[in-house]
């Protein structure tokens, strides 16, 4: 599998104290990598050391193939497109005003303003002052930033951090087409893990600057527990034949299974004249699983 970014033993200490902790991270190339962790976990600064922007104290990084090293910082930065933490502007300027000004610092073709402008949907602004813009939509002129000149590698540091619901679906379908609209990797750093789960397909959990896990998404939600619950017209009796658990709470609780076996089932408690008032399926979800793995508070 290629790797975007791939780093080994990636440490970063302060004082003694280590903020990222011997970090092994792999990001596929093509895919919305989300990296998942608390307020404090060191997800910020992983990201400043991808750019350069803080110096490791031990361990390695690789960025689209090339070592960041103090010496190629800005050769690995003309490929990088990033938004660390908020959004810096002119806000007294327009939308396009203020990419004017990265487009001249970076050497790029006028052409790519409009582009990125377009692509975060905010080339009908015209004259508007960016003072007057919405939060949404200072988040969206910082990710245009990031898009311009078309990097292979996107890293976006809690792009949804303070918007309203509106806000958060919209950075969020853009962050899922781009990859396939752009062609780039995109690293996106969250600590909400319904963002995470609605947005990315690979996915590292982050605990303490410590990688607890990191893998495909789907592979994470295997690793959930599944059950079935049934409320029955004589649960002690459905729970003795099934060999099952009978709750408090008038469900009787069995073991996920296949559909043929749930048949089997049904026609036994049928059999004994039990009848199924209800039979759900249940799952623990993306939050228990990060407890299981982390044991923090569920609540990030």
């Amino acid at each position: 599998m290629e790797l975007s970014i791939q780093t080994s033993g990636l440490t970063k200490a302060y004082s003694g104290t280590k903020v990222v902790d011997a970090l092994d991270l792999a990001v596929p190339r093509g895919a919305v990598y989300g990296f998942l962790g608390p307020n404090g976990a060191g997800k910020t600064t992983t990201m400043k050391m991808l750019l350069g922007l803080v110096r490791a104290s031990a361990g390695s990084a690789s960025v689209l193939g090339m070592s960041v090293t103090p010496r190629n910082r800005v050769q690995v930065n003309a490929r990088v497109g990033s938004l660390i933490e908020s959004p810096s502007c002119y806000p007294h300027l327009t939308a396009r005003e203020n990419l004017e000004v990265v487009r001249s610092l970076r050497g790029l073709p006028k052409r790519s303003i409009g582009e990125a402008l377009a692509t975060v949907r905010l080339d009908h602004t015209g004259s508007k002052p960016v003072g007057a813009f919405s939060l949404g939509m200072r988040q969206r002129l910082g990710l245009a930033a990031a898009l311009m000149g078309n990097p292979e590698l996107l890293l976006l540091d809690e792009p949804t951090n303070g918007l309203d619901p509106a806000g958060i679906q919209e950075i969020r379908e853009l962050i899922r087409r781009l990859p396939a609209e752009r062609g780039c990797t995109v690293l996106v750093s969250s600590h909400l893990l319904s963002e995470i789960d609605q947005m990315s397909d690979h996915v590292g959990i982050i605990s303490h600057g410590r990688m607890v896990w990191q893998g495909p998404l789907g592979e994470l939600h295997a690793r959930a527990r599944r059950w079935l619950e049934l409320r029955t017209t004589d649960n002690e009796r459905a729970a003795r034949l099934l060999n099952a658990s009978c709750g408090t709470d008038g469900w009787v609780r069995v073991p996920a299974v296949d559909d043929e076996p749930v048949a089997r089932m049904t026609l036994s408690l049928a059999r004994e004249g039990i009848g199924i008032v209800r039979l759900e399926e249940r799952n623990e979800g993306l939050e228990g699983i990060f407890l299981a793995l982390t044991g923090s508070e569920a609540s990030l």
